[in-house]
């Protein structure tokens, strides 16, 4: 005698086992109910299980959270001062001076603020400028980095080496050097400096790189030619979004000791 999965239907076809009817039938009805709710054009609720009452083979634990491992690719912590483009580069107010919104979108993605994984090796509370990727890492624990992107030095006014920020300062006065006067004699109005403010070329703020304990006068700073970003445009200081000064400002601020800094 044949088994019963083994009879043929009336067509020829073999059976299929239950199970797959009961799958099927789950499907089309999902599908049904989904069709529906589209042809009605209004926003519909359905109701689903509690995520903490399933329980996959897959290894779901309660409470949803799917703590899988996922191979070689480690998971980046969440910072509160990095998250979406409209949020970190909206316009704010600092010091009494608005700042403008910056507009993200005509701005490089990797040139926008962002947790990487840390490709310097350096230890945390580290600043490492990498000249030919244009970007900035903030070396945090845990192997991971703040990476920013920035402008930099035009061909010939680079500077490279180790040394520290000896300090940094909110909206710092700019005093031209006497060659770039020389190059740009439209400069000598401020042979005793340009305030801070909105049109300063150093931006909201400046820190000051330091060589065993001698002025470099090279600056990582803000800048309000947020087009600058990525290129080459300097006179040999690292340039930044405002918004992403400020950022940087504050962690540094926050650190227990002086600041090594690496550009190479």
């Amino acid at each position: 005698m044949r088994k019963p999965q083994d009879q043929a239907l009336s067509s020829g076809a073999t059976k299929p086992e239950s199970g797959y009817f009961v799958s099927r039938r789950a499907v089309l009805s999902g599908l049904g109910v989904l069709t529906l709710l589209g042809a009605s054009g209004c926003s519909q609720t359905l109701e689903f299980p509690e995520l903490g009452s399933i329980e996959p083979s897959g290894g779901m634990p309660s409470g949803g959270v799917d703590r899988m491992p996922t191979g070689s690719i480690p998971p980046l912590s969440v910072d509160s001062n990095i998250t979406d483009n409209g949020t970190m580069y909206a316009s704010l107010i600092d010091n009494g001076l608005v700042i403008p919104a910056v507009p993200f979108q005509k701005i490089r993605p990797e040139f926008r603020r962002q947790i990487v994984i840390d490709p310097t090796g350096e230890a945390p509370g580290t600043i490492v400028v990498r000249l030919n990727e244009r970007h900035l890492y903030w070396v945090q624990e845990g192997g991971e980095a703040i990476r920013y992107g920035v402008g930099i030095g035009k061909a010939g006014f680079e500077w490279s080496g180790r040394a520290e920020i000896q300090y940094t300062k909110e909206w710092p006065t700019w005093t031209p050097p006497k060659e770039m006067i020389a190059r740009k004699p439209e400069l000598v109005k401020w042979t005793g400096g340009q305030p801070g403010g909105l049109d300063n070329p150093l931006g909201a703020r400046a820190h000051y790189i330091y060589k065993d304990g001698h002025d470099t006068g090279y600056r990582v700073h803000g800048s309000p030619e947020w087009w600058t970003i990525g290129t080459q445009a300097s006179s040999g200081c690292v340039r930044m979004i405002n918004q992403d000064v400020i950022d940087l400002y504050n962690r540094v601020k926050a650190s227990p000791t002086k600041v090594p800094i690496v550009v190479a």
